[in-house]
């Protein structure tokens, strides 16, 4: 190879290697932009997810109270339930960190009142915040009963509750007060089935008279026009946890056997041997017993949970005409 057929495969050598450096940054440019493009993408992403952790966080002291509000704020909520477990008794419940955390960073607390949650007073005092809201179901229902604490078995009271929560709500969100709003509409129109079951029993069953292990469901059992003859001071020395006295004991098994209640509607919660006595002799006289809860069983809602309760016992309370 001669000199100058040498300085020309030295050009040729030179302008291929230009080519494949500019084919390699084309390479390199595309694969930058690709990664430019997913890591903004990824950021704006983790900006709409930074936007869901400005939803309000509420705890609420029990799940029904809970439900109401998830149903009110929808995807503008989230929502720690604290009372969940339906095969736990409420009135033996411990507070835990977890619990103690989710006060400390809540928006909004919800807790009954009545000495049923006073747990929750102690959480809420163990991490003051004057910009938390605090809605407390006893200052808040319309028609609460004496010496009985159950207040969201009355449908008045729930409705009161939900009304605070919305208000609320809008407090601490004002730009979704419309969608909140309309929540509660619905809301208020899904009370009315409930309404119109409690008005049917008792039209049908006005005067009938039934038994109750404790107080949870007079709430109900006085608009349905139900006669409950168990003695008071028994069913709320059960709902409290203490035993009734001999002869409230006595009254209420007699009450039984002499097939004086037609229907027994026991707390599943709270169960006594007094109460399991109670049970297997309404069993053995073919007495319906009816089962209701302190706590909102798993995949209900308010709304089912309640309507549910009211069938069983409209079917029961059937069985003795």
């Amino acid at each position: 190879m001669n000199f100058s057929e040498y300085v020309q495969t030295v050009k040729n050598n030179t302008m291929k290697n230009k080519w494949i450096i500019g084919i390699i940054a084309i390479i390199v440019i595309t694969v930058l932009g690709a990664v430019i493009y997913k890591t903004s993408k990824n950021a704006s992403t983790a900006g709409g997810n930074q936007s869901n952790a400005s939803t309000v966080k509420v705890v609420a002291a029990e799940n029904n109270y809970g439900d109401v509000v998830e149903q009110l704020g929808g995807s503008k909520v989230s929502v720690d339930s604290i009372l969940s477990d339906p095969n736990a008794d409420p009135h033996e419940y411990e507070s835990s960190v977890p619990d103690a955390e989710a006060v400390a960073n809540a928006d909004i607390v919800i807790e009954n009142g009545f000495d049923y949650d006073t747990w929750m007073d102690k959480l809420l005092s163990a991490s003051p915040n004057p910009k938390r809201t605090l809605l407390v179901m006893q200052k808040l229902a319309p028609h609460p009963l004496p010496d009985n604490p159950h207040m969201w078995y009355g449908v008045d009271n729930m409705q009161a509750m939900a009304h605070a929560i919305v208000s609320a709500l809008k407090q601490k969100d004002p730009a979704d007060s419309t969608y909140f709003e309309n929540n509660l509409t619905t809301f208020d129109n899904s009370l009315q089935p409930i309404r119109q079951k409690i008005a049917d029993i008792h039209a049908k069953f006005n005067g009938t008279k039934v038994g109750l292990t404790e107080t949870i469901y007079l709430y109900q059992t006085e608009p349905e026009g139900l006669d409950v003859l168990t003695p008071f001071a028994f069913e709320k020395a059960i709902a409290e946890g203490n035993d009734p006295s001999a002869d409230d004991v006595a009254t209420a098994n007699d009450q039984i056997t002499r097939h004086e209640v037609k229907v027994l509607i026991y707390n599943e919660q709270t169960i006594t041997p007094i109460t399991t006595n109670m049970q297997n002799e309404a069993k053995q006289l073919n007495i319906p017993i009816i089962p209701v809860w302190e706590t909102m069983p798993p995949g209900k809602h308010y709304q089912s949970w309640m309507m549910g309760q009211l069938v069983n016992l409209e079917n029961a309370l059937q069985q003795t005409k």
